[in-house]
């Protein structure tokens, strides 16, 4: 659980209640509880002491998905997939109190182990899928945001930020290419019939409105699924205090990333391999061909003090979605362009 009393300099301290799926009586009872016992330990032990009653399954997929639990353990995904397993311990201990019995899975002696959540393995989520999870949840990206992965992409693009854009518009009316993830597009029909959209972007610096024209739109409706990452042409002048943008073009970032990037290596812990080959197969699986990139698979031999390269044969989907979700395959180190 984020510790606000505990956070360090220049930390962000985001309010539980303003969480969505999570009442005040949920925050009240977390806060309490620890006032009263002190700071949780460790999921089994945050279980063992919440109230059933306040936090129900969907506050605590909230709470998971948000990051509350980072600090008792940092696989979010592993806490969102088990809330059952924690709402049914819960549940036990505190039927057990009220029927004046002891855990069958811990005994209650003084010095005896305390009872542990039967927790079911899961996956941890991609980086750019964790985000989303949280964006879902507070409703901003808090941690960091997807385009971060796209970086080195956007920098060869010579794309722009909105702050970048925003500032040019105080010289009057301004053009230029954006990226941005979609949050929302609602469509309208205008006067004379046509079909247009209020689309919603996300991007580092901003949030920002465009309206997307019939044309725009019929071509692109598509790529306009919340979370997905595009790159805009934007035109657009003040109106007082607001810039209102009109999109020219949508393309899919992925794809212009794919055109850009020549490959992927893909370095991999020798011993963890050795100790378990199924993690290769894993990696295989996950590996998707028919795309325009090159895969090398880079492992250290530790007992030779060498370095393997092995080149996959064929082309692959190199984006940095797919770059994103290689790095949670366990026994892989890192995942740098090439």
């Amino acid at each position: 659980m984020k510790d606000g009393e505990r956070g360090q300099h220049g930390a962000i301290r985001y309010s539980l209640a303003a969480l969505k799926n999570i009442g005040a009586q949920a925050v009240e009872s977390i806060v309490s509880e620890r006032s009263a016992s002190g700071a949780f330990k460790d999921l089994s032990d945050f279980a063992a002491r919440l109230n059933a009653k306040a936090l129900n399954k969907r506050a605590l997929e909230t709470l998971a998905a948000a990051g509350a639990f980072d600090r008792l353990e940092a696989n979010r995904a592993l806490v969102h997939g088990n809330v059952e397993q924690m709402l049914a311990f819960a549940n036990r201990l505190a039927s057990n109190a009220a029927q004046g019995t002891g855990d069958l899975f811990g005994a209650g002696g003084a010095g005896a182990a305390k009872p542990q959540i039967d927790m079911r393995s899961v996956k941890a989520w991609p980086p750019m899928e964790r985000l989303q999870f949280e964006f879902e949840a507070v409703g901003f990206f808090l941690s960091g945001h997807p385009l971060d992965a796209y970086a080195s992409v956007l920098a060869k693009l010579g794309i722009l930020t909105y702050a970048e854009l925003e500032a040019r518009a105080d010289r009057g009316a301004v053009a230029g290419r954006l990226a941005g993830i979609v949050v929302a597009a609602r469509e309208r029909r205008s006067q004379k019939g046509n079909k247009f959209a209020f689309a919603v972007f996300s991007e580092p610096t901003g949030q920002f409105e465009a309206v997307i024209f019939s044309e725009t739109l019929a071509a692109s409706r598509s790529l306009l699924e919340a979370g997905s990452a595009v790159l805009l042409t934007v035109e657009g002048e003040r109106d007082g205090e607001a810039l209102k943008l009109r999109v020219q073009t949508v393309q899919s970032l992925d794809e212009a990333a794919n055109g850009l990037q020549r490959g992927l290596k893909v370095v991999i812990d020798g011993r963890a391999v050795q100790a378990d080959s199924g993690r290769l197969d894993e990696l295989k699986a996950l590996l998707k061909p028919g795309g325009k990139g090159l895969v090398c698979l880079s492992m250290a031999l530790a007992d030779r003090g060498q370095e393997v390269e092995i080149a996959m044969p064929g082309r692959f989907d190199i984006s940095p979605a797919q770059k994103s979700a290689i790095s949670t395959v366990p026994g892989v180190l890192e995942v740098v362009d090439i």
